[in-house]
């Protein structure tokens, strides 16, 4: 049973960076500063980072030690969320994005 669960949680984290490198690509072609750095091939964790305004800065990990969203303005840390919050709300960006394709995202 363990060694299912170990298998759904890497395939989970590998589903989830597939997405934030989705998103990243989605971001920019929209004029935004956005990355999506991974570390190797196996697809295990990524770090996600996006400028939605002048001094406003959403970074999001995800790794098999947890999952964070932090969102920073003007260096300041402003919220920090783990685990589904942060991917809740990682799920608000998206569909900020896709209701208008033109409008400026904020958080």
């Amino acid at each position: 049973m363990f060694y299912r669960l170990a298998e759904q949680h890497r395939q989970f984290i590998r589903d989830l960076v597939l997405n934030l490198q989705a998103l990243a690509t989605a971001l920019e072609h929209r004029g935004f500063m956005a990355s999506c750095y991974t570390c190797g091939g196996e697809l295990n964790s990524a770090s996600f980072m996006v400028s939605l305004a002048d001094n406003h800065l959403i970074r999001f990990l995800v790794s098999d030690y947890g999952i964070t969203w932090t969102e920073m303005r003007d260096d300041r840390e402003l919220m920090k969320l783990e685990g589904a919050d942060a991917i809740n709300q990682l799920q608000e960006l998206a569909n900020l994005l896709k209701q208008s394709p033109t409008v400026a995202v904020t958080v």
